[in-house]
């Protein structure tokens, strides 16, 4: 495919461009010479994005168009290209990522962007238009959840994806795809293994043992960043291939390693020297009743030393790690998934089948290379 004539490639459209997962995408694209033309959609700038530098050729200002893509009124900008042809393949990386938001922000900044979204790339005949959303939207259960399983979003954010899903669904001549997407890491991750990273660090620096609530079984699944860019692409291509389909197709993307809390407890330990453990079912019993106050105080006990680590580091940029902990993310929940179909469907395989210590020890060592790392 990467050998093809420009005007046999696709043009592609990302939504969401500058985001984590946005980002990847389009260095994918981009190094592997897949897209004739890609746009990247963002509200925020380039320059703002604490962007790495392998990031500069794929996100240049030339391909970048700042925006707010839940409105309509920014559609011909975002979407008309000088050809007069329209873009093969729409990936919606946008909407709301940080948790502990009210609903409306969820409802207006998610929801209404993939409505919106979706209603135009129907219109104007879009061949895949790809949404991304969260594994997060299955009842939680340890044993993996198939892409069937039943429904019962556990964050405020899983509850206005799995309602964008369902809406997008019955948008007629929607060429649709959807991914359910486990914990992504990788380069510069910020959220949920940097803050497992910036919490070791901090007890690292008190020469305390980190705890974790609940057990070590507690799923917690993930999947490479880089795995997630591949499957976007190869999602695009297997539905615009056979398309437009009966069924609108939902796959689950998670590595092959069943992550779980005793994963990130066991690497901790390996690479900062730390003790680690769980807190039991006692303390895990009181939390569960009073998760608010207890998450408080673990808040109240790291800020403050990650300041510290900071300063004595001479990091005097904001970065985006912080050991704070999101009250949502601390249920005890599983984010079990079974990713099986789409490796069939899509012949696809993940060149990072599982969470190792060296994959851990490359995400560091990207946080030293941003100067993030105290």
């Amino acid at each position: 495919m990467s050998g093809a004539e420009g005007s046999e490639r696709p043009a592609v459209l990302i939504v969401g461009g500058l985001g984590y997962v946005g980002r990847f995408l389009a260095l994918y694209i981009h190094e592997n010479k897949l897209a004739s033309e890609i746009r990247l959609v963002d509200k925020q700038l380039p320059e703002l994005a604490m962007l790495a530098p392998e990031f500069s050729e794929a996100c240049a200002r030339d391909k970048f168009i700042q925006a707010d893509a839940s409105n309509p009124q920014n559609y011909s900008r975002i979407f008309n290209r000088p050809s007069g042809k329209e873009f093969d393949y729409l990936f919606n990386c946008g909407g709301e990522t940080r948790y502990s938001q009210e609903d409306e922000v969820y409802k207006v900044r998610s929801y209404g962007l993939s409505m919106a979204l979706g209603q135009e790339a129907a219109r104007r005949h879009i061949k895949c238009f790809v949404e991304v959303s969260t594994g997060m939207v299955y009842k939680p259960d340890p044993s993996p959840r198939k892409e069937s399983a039943k429904t019962k979003p556990w964050l405020k954010l899983a509850k206005w994806k799995l309602q964008a899903e369902e809406d997008l669904a019955k948008i007629a001549d929607l060429n649709l795809v959807v991914l359910r997407i486990a914990h992504v890491y990788g380069p510069y991750t910020s959220k949920f293994l940097g803050t497992a990273l910036s919490l070791a660090r901090v007890y690292q620096s008190l020469g305390r043992e980190l705890k974790w609530l609940w057990d070590k079984d507690l799923r917690t699944n993930t999947v490479h960043v880089d795995d997630v860019s591949r499957a976007l692409w190869r999602a695009a291509e297997v539905y615009a291939a056979k398309g437009p389909w009966k069924e609108k197709p939902t796959w689950n993307i998670v590595d092959k390693g069943n992550t779980c809390q005793g994963t990130l407890a066991t690497l901790t330990h390996e690479i900062f020297d730390i003790p680690t453990g769980f807190h039991g079912t006692l303390i895990s019993s009181f939390a569960r009743l009073n998760l608010d106050s207890v998450v408080d105080d673990v808040n109240d006990e790291t800020l403050d030393p990650w300041a510290d680590l900071q300063t004595q580091a001479g990091i005097t940029t904001n970065t985006p790690l912080t050991p704070f902990m999101e009250k949502e993310l601390l249920k005890d929940t599983d984010l079990s998934m079974d990713g099986s179909a789409f490796e069939k469907e899509a012949s696809f395989e993940y060149k990072h089948p599982r969470l190792t210590k060296e994959e851990v020890e490359g995400v560091i060592e990207s946080y030293k290379r941003m100067g993030w790392w105290p």
